[in-house]
Parts: structure tokens; sequence; C-alpha cells
């Protein structure tokens, strides 16, 4: 079966999707987020062992010139991830659809369905698809939280197996997602008009930041590209907040009450129906 690096498994969430659900993150992104609330979950580690000295459990050791973790011993300090220079995590275990089907099982009478995020989880297509076959044979729901910059027209058959995408839209110029991830959003409006057209995009998501996120552009955007279906569709407010963030806005500000009143209201004149402020 396919394997992904596991960062954590989270057993009951509401903020994940709709009802309670099992929330899986994995390893591993494809852009670079100044905003990002898990940047060490963007890289693969190197082993460049400089956290293992300092863990304080000695739940870190070299064998075979990788770092490995033993979670049996470790007390979730975050040492390790605070003093890693590359954004990256020893805390992840390779496992395969399988394996992380039977650590969802024990959860299936109290959760609708699970949730997988990551990092960017669209880069295990394979896994995705693995994993989703099983919990669906058990009558869960299966969603997808993406940056949409991995292009689901690729996958049709993941697409269709799934039920729905969380698509996290970072901004709509060029330039400004450019300056804000380092990547290109060409893909996300694509994978935005694709998941629309197939019934498959379950929430648009805005991290609201003033001077660095054009949020009105993206409104504006999603809603000319869904036309008849906006009032339909899902769309989540977030506010920036500073936790987690690391580099150039881990002191910026959290938008004010009034400016996410204002793209609510924005929101509501270009056709939007359903939307949240988080």
């Amino acid at each position: 079966m396919a394997s992904a690096p596991v960062n954590k498994i989270i057993p009951f969430s509401l903020v994940d999707g709709p009802g309670s659900r099992t929330s899986v993150f994995l390893q591993g992104c494809n852009i670079r987020c100044a905003y990002c609330h898990n940047p060490e979950t963007q890289q693969i580690c190197c082993n460049c062992r400089i956290c293992v000295g300092g863990c304080p459990a000695k739940a870190l050791f070299v064998q075979d010139g990788r770092v490995v973790w033993d979670d049996r011993k470790c007390v979730s300090c975050d040492r390790c991830i605070k003093v890693c220079p590359h954004c990256a995590s020893p805390r992840v275990h390779m496992l395969d659809a399988q394996e992380v089907f039977l650590r969802i099982q024990k959860n299936i009478p109290f959760i609708r369905g699970i949730t997988v995020s990551g990092g960017e989880c669209m880069l295990y297509p394979e896994f995705l698809l693995e994993l989703f076959t099983e919990v669906k044979k058990v009558g869960l729901t299966a969603l997808i939280d993406s940056n949409g910059t991995v292009d689901f027209s690729l996958y049709p058959e993941l697409t269709a197996l799934c039920d729905g995408v969380m698509l996290d839209v970072k901004s709509w110029e060029p330039q400004v997602f450019s300056a804000l991830t380092g990547g290109s959003n060409e893909i996300v409006k694509s994978n935005l008009r694709y998941l629309a057209d197939r019934n498959r995009l379950e929430e648009i998501r805005i991290v609201c930041l003033d001077g660095r996120v054009d949020a009105e552009a993206v409104i504006r955007g999603a809603a000319e590209i869904l036309a008849e279906k906006t009032a339909l569709q899902k769309l989540k407010l977030i506010r920036f907040r500073r936790f987690g963030v690391r580099g150039s806005l881990e002191n910026a500000p959290s938008p004010t009450e009034e400016t996410m009143l204002d793209l609510y209201e924005l929101a509501q004149k270009h056709g939007f129906r359903k939307i949240s402020i988080t």
C-alpha cells in the first residue's frame, strides 16, 4: 500500500469539516506561506541531527544515519521543532493507508468522517485514494484540506471518491500569491472551477491579513468563477493570528473586527450567503 509521512492524528476535531472528525496531518508542503501557523510541517526531516542532543526526554536518537523518534518517551515539549532550522519535524511516522485506518477505527462510533490535511496532503494522492477507499467502506465521509496548488484534474478517481475539498485560496493576484507563498496560484484557480463543477468544493477558506492578502480580490474572483453556485458555497473568512508563525509575520497584528465585517459584507454583495468568520 502507499505510504505517507504522518505528522499527527487528532482523534476528534470540530473545526476540520462538518461534525466530529478524525483529522490526519501529513508532513511536507510545496509552498512556503509567510503566515504558516504550522511551519514545522513544511519540510521532510533532512537528518541534520540538530534536535537530537537537546531532547530532554531522550526520545530522539540516530540510527543508520537517520533521526528516529520514540513516541513512547516523547513528552511533546516541542523543543525539537523549535530548534529545527529547516521547518521540519522529527516527530513523523511513515504509515501506509491501512495502518492509518487502524488508528481511525477506534473512533468510528464517535465521528462522522475524516479530514486529511498537511502540510499539503495532495502530495500523496495514492495514499489518499487508498485511505478514503477504506473509510468509505465503513460509512465515513472523507474530506481533503488543500492549498490547491496540486492539479485535482489529474486525479479524477480521488476527486470522485472524496466527499469534498476545503480549499485555501490564499490570494488572487499572481504577484501577491508569489510574495506570500513563493509559488503560483494558476492551478488554484483552475481547481476552484474544477471542484465546483463536480460539486466537490466543501468550503473556500481565506486567511485575512491586512497588506499581505488581497482578500477582496479573492472574494470577487471566486464569485465570478462560481457564478450561480455562489449562494450555495460555504465561505470561511479566517482572521490571521500570530500563533505558531515564524519569520517576517510573527508579530503582525490580526485584522480588526471592522475589517472582518467589511469582508463579510463584500462577500454578501457578491452573492455569498453561507459565510462564517473565525
